[in-house]
């Protein structure tokens, strides 16, 4: 099997080299020619633009950013579709605009899977979490592929269109949570009653036996190996829409999501003031999972 992938950024060159690696041939296209070579470099087979993927591939990945990027790759290839031909967009799109566009697509016998992937920067090495939503068929037809790019027992069918982007929405939201939460608490750590509290032997102690174990707070663990002070970064925090969207499908349906909303008015809040030292830490995290940046100081 032939896969195209369109989107060689951090995530999907990690995709697509572990496809090439599993045998399958990959044709690959980014628009950024630092990407293109990166991949070529690794054995992807590398085309000059997107019709070119979609004339020598009959499933295609894209892995691009949400919103009009998505739209304007699949009008661009939108003649060039054949009959069968399975498209899988494994970025963090809104879950309307994936039910909009399996509706559009379904017009030309080409399915569409909404692949929400989960890993960040380790999904190389450790596979993806893989949250797949559209026609089960579909889905179980393309069971190898994703078993190959996910982590063990790391992918599953998540429901009709859109569910898959709606399970990762959601996911993303509980992110925000989940980090703020840990920011807090070694924030008090940090600066509270007790002085020069050694958070990278807490954050160790934690991990082994305690109720709040995680892989969030091993990645803690090695930011507090390097510095536990960030006296020289930033404390605003970036984002993306998914946070924002959780908190509005929540109020939609009338569910509170109080902690993921606060989370999220705080990171608001945090590229306007400068944050503190929570927010520092969140930052630091997410550049430890996602690659995010971080702004010196």
């Amino acid at each position: 099997m032939t896969i195209g992938m369109i989107g060689l950024g951090r995530m999907g060159l990690s995709i697509a080299e572990r496809l090439h690696n599993a045998g399958y041939d990959v044709i690959g296209f980014d628009f950024s020619p630092e990407a293109s070579v990166q991949a070529k470099n690794i054995g992807i087979d590398i085309v000059d633009s997107v019709i070119h993927v979609i004339q020598k591939a009959r499933v295609i990945w894209l892995m691009v950013p949400q919103g009009k990027p998505v739209d304007d790759i699949l009008e661009t290839c939108n003649s060039y579709f054949q009959a069968g031909d399975i498209i899988i967009d494994g970025g963090n799109s809104n879950f309307h605009d994936s039910i909009r566009r399996y509706k559009e697509l379904e017009k030309l016998h080409v399915s569409l899977l909404d692949c929400g992937t989960s890993g960040g920067l380790h999904g190389r090495d450790l596979g993806y979490c893989l949250m797949v939503g559209g026609d089960q068929e579909v889905y179980e037809k393309l069971t190898p592929v994703f078993k190959i790019i996910a982590a063990p027992d790391g992918c599953a069918y998540m429901g009709p269109s859109g569910s898959g982007h709606y399970v990762k929405m959601v996911h993303n939201g509980i992110e925000y949570a989940l980090l703020q939460a840990y920011a807090e608490g070694f924030h008090m750590l940090h600066d509270g009653e007790f002085k020069n509290l050694d958070l990278e032997k807490i954050s160790n102690v934690w991990q082994h036996g305690s109720i709040i174990r995680s892989w969030i707070l091993e990645l803690a663990h090695d930011v507090f190996t390097q510095d536990q002070d960030f006296k020289n970064i930033s404390g605003a925090i970036g984002e993306n829409a998914t946070g924002q969207w959780t908190v509005d499908e929540a109020k939609k349906q009338q569910i509170p999501v109080d902690m993921i909303e606060r989370a999220l008015a705080l990171r608001a809040l945090s590229r306007q003031s400068g944050g503190n030292y929570a927010t520092k830490l969140v930052a630091l995290l997410r550049k430890q999972f996602g690659g995010h940046p971080v702004t010196k100081i």
